[in-house]
């Protein structure tokens, strides 16, 4: 049942259960100012104005204040740069920030699919991203993962295949990852029922709740070290929630998207509310929900 009301200039009506998720706990500001660039600048060229950035975290109760340090502190840490024009302060992407977002884009919107085999590397002291230690001189990570110079098995017929799931949770945090996958799908779920029930959402409202879902999924998916199935077990949340994200996602983009073209801007004017990054990650999402 939708609910007329206003908050933080967000206008239109809402259903409760979305009403219950932009008041609760606000996010963090800088971890919520990443998703922002992350869904929304980085496939639009990567630069905001200050203004947008403020309006936008004011839906999710984040204060002026929180904005203008959060910012500050991803310039000094070398993920934002920041350019004054006129009495306006823009901030772009750093060229290592469009790098990391890239990688991460690609894991939230085009996963590939999960590996089969496990590597095992040995002799090995300098190990990249992804692999963890079990012995001096052995590691271990899923297939896919940068591999060292110098010996790397992959895994073929495995022995004691039943004991995995134990061994793996005792070297990567998948208990951790599993929660923030459930809690994702108790906070979404019930929000998917209430859109199935015929609710339009207008533009403020649709972004609103894409950047909610695209930061809780995040905290999730770049956690999750994409361990094969044998290693995790049959009640691994991962797939679920997937499912659940690209799901709601492609139910609300559009609404999202033409909400961004009408008021974010960048030094140039208003962002664009669709252009061929963000018309890819649409056609690679609906082609994994065709799947």
């Amino acid at each position: 049942m939708s609910t007329p009301t206003v908050i933080d200039g967000l206008t239109d009506d809402r259903p409760a259960e979305i009403l219950d998720l932009l008041a609760a706990q606000s996010p963090r500001a800088s971890a919520f100012i990443v998703t922002i660039y992350g869904d929304v600048a980085a496939p639009r060229g990567g630069i905001l104005w200050m203004g947008t950035l403020i309006e936008c975290c004011a839906a999710h109760g984040i204060s002026e204040s929180l904005v203008r340090t959060a910012v500050s502190r991803l310039v000094e840490n070398g993920r934002l740069a920041g350019e004054r024009i006129g009495r306006r302060s823009y901030y772009r992407l750093t060229k290592a920030a469009e790098a990391e977002f890239s990688r991460a884009a690609d894991r939230l919107y085009a996963p590939p699919p999960l590996p089969a085999r496990m590597l095992l590397a040995l002799g090995q002291r300098d190990l990249a991203e992804g692999w963890v230690r079990i012995g001096p001189e052995a590691a271990l990570a899923p297939e896919g993962t940068t591999p060292p110079d110098g010996l790397v098995m992959a895994t073929q017929g495995l022995a004691g295949v039943g004991d995995l799931p134990g061994i793996a949770a005792r070297l990567w945090p998948l208990e951790d990852v599993a929660q923030a996958y459930r809690a994702f799908i108790a906070t979404f779920a019930e929000i998917d029922t209430a859109l199935a029930d015929g609710e339009n959402l207008g533009g403020a409202t649709a972004l609103a709740l894409r950047l909610r879902l695209v930061h809780l999924y995040r905290a999730a998916a770049l956690a999750d070290p994409r361990l094969p199935a044998d290693a995790v077990g049959a009640d691994w949340p991962a797939g679920p929630a997937r499912a659940l994200f690209v799901k709601l996602y492609l139910k609300i983009a559009a609404a999202a998207d033409r909400h961004i073209g009408l008021v974010f801007r960048n030094s140039d004017g208003f962002l664009p509310d669709t252009t061929e990054n963000t018309s890819s990650r649409l056609a690679a999402l609906r082609h994994e929900r065709a799947q």
